[in-house]
Parts: structure tokens; sequence; C-alpha cells
């Protein structure tokens, strides 16, 4: 366990069957909005860990993590049975390259997720950093049933604070739901319903994207991406497109 360090559970907040929040006190670590930690539980005799990126900012406490549980998964099973009170070790360390000091400027900041890769923009979106450098900010989540739409009230807080520079998109895949689109965001940036949705220049003129989540959905959408002159942001060549795989 020398390798990580004590926290306690404050709240395990369940939004459905499968997914959660947790909320742990633990000593201050230093990261960045849009990074990740590394949560561990002791499992005969050994830590086992996953990276778990931050909810909250750098400046909130306690520490809140989003995440699913994964049927055959020893970790998030044993998470997901944790209660207040309860001892959960974390890593003293941060890490992820998901952080707007690597994006470059530009008029509208586009964040694609699916499922709990929703985590980290969250966390970049309660930061100031945000709205200092960017004009317009699109959150687009894409779940496969409604009611793993989580996070509503942040966002509709969101909307309220930040009102004419902040929109939210949503994707339903596999079922019709109220105010959300149908189908796939990539195919949605090829046919320019996800462009139509926001109201917001998607372009390699105007845009940065971060992409989060299923595997997938980031490669598609890369290349969907493409067709619009983007490419992937990279120190050495800048470009238009930051991407975290998060499955």
């Amino acid at each position: 366990m020398a390798k990580f360090i004590e926290g306690k559970v404050v709240e395990q907040h369940r939004w459905n069957e499968r997914l959660l929040s947790l909320s742990v006190e633990a000593d201050p670590i230093a990261f960045e909005a849009g990074q990740f930690t590394k949560l561990a539980l002791p499992v005969e005799g050994e830590m086992l860990a996953r990276a778990y990126s931050f909810v909250n900012t750098p400046h909130e406490r306690p520490y809140e993590f989003y995440y699913n549980i994964v049927p055959e998964g020893a970790l998030t099973l044993r998470l997901a049975r944790l209660q207040p009170g309860d001892a959960v070790w974390l890593a003293p360390a941060a890490a992820g390259f998901l952080v707007l000091s690597e994006v470059p400027d530009a008029r509208n900041l586009w964040m694609l997720a699916t499922g709990t890769g929703i985590a980290p923009f969250l966390s970049i979106l309660k930061s100031e950093t945000a709205w200092t450098r960017y004009s317009r900010i699109v959150l687009v989540e894409a779940v496969r049933q409604a009611q793993e739409l989580a996070y509503r009230d942040t966002i509709e807080q969101f909307k309220r604070e930040r009102a004419g520079r902040f929109t939210s998109v949503q994707f339903v895949s596999r079922e019709q739901a109220p105010g959300a689109l149908c189908g796939r965001v990539p195919q949605a940036i090829l046919d320019g319903r996800l462009e139509a949705a926001a109201g917001v220049e998607l372009s390699a003129a105007s845009s940065q994207v971060l992409l989060c989540g299923n595997p997938g959905m980031v490669t598609d959408s890369v290349h969907a991406l493409a067709q619009r002159g983007m490419k992937k942001h990279r120190r050495r060549s800048p470009g238009h497109i930051t991407v975290e795989n998060y499955w």
C-alpha cells in the first residue's frame, strides 16, 4: 500500500443499478482538471487498482469519481459495496493529457463523451480556464438508454450560469428519448446533425474537439472530423482533436 494514500468514503451516489459516483476524502493530490488518478482496494494481499477521472476541480473536496459496475470487474463490484466511512486507496499522483493546458486556443470548444467519459469534462467545465479561453462550449453526452444520462442538475446549472455560451447535446442510441438525438455521434458529425443541434460551428477554422469514452466512438469520430479538415493535436504538430479512450 506504500504506493497509495488511504482515503475515506464520504458518499456513494447511485444513479441507477450500474452507474455510481464515489466521493472520497483524502490527503491533497495535485492535478489539473481533466486528469485521472487510480482508485485501489486490497484484494488477496495485493492492491487492485484502476484509473478514474476526477469529477471535481482541483480546488473542490471531496474527490469525486464517476464509474460503472462491470459485471466481471473485480474492482468495480467491490467499489459499489463501499459505504460512508469505509477505506479506499488513491494513487498520490495524477496523470492524463485531456487537459486544457495541452489544447490550443479556438473560438469553440467541443467535448464529446460516451458514458462515464463525461467525468473529466465536468471537472473542466467547473474550472474557470475553459470560460476564459473559449467563447462557446458544447458538451455532447452519448449513452445507450436515457436513464444513463447522469449529472443533469449540474449540466442545467452550466446552462443557467453560462447562458449563451454553453450548449449540451444528448444522444440515446437504443431507445427514443425526448430532447435527445438518436444514433451515434460519428454519423451525426458526418451528416451535420450534431452541428445543427448545437447551433455552433464545428470546423478546423473555429474549433478544438476533446473526445473521451468508448474507443469505437473515439476512433470513428476522429475519422469523421478528418473529413472536416481536422487532425489529432500533438505538441510538435498542432491540430484540433485531443483524445482519451475510456473503457
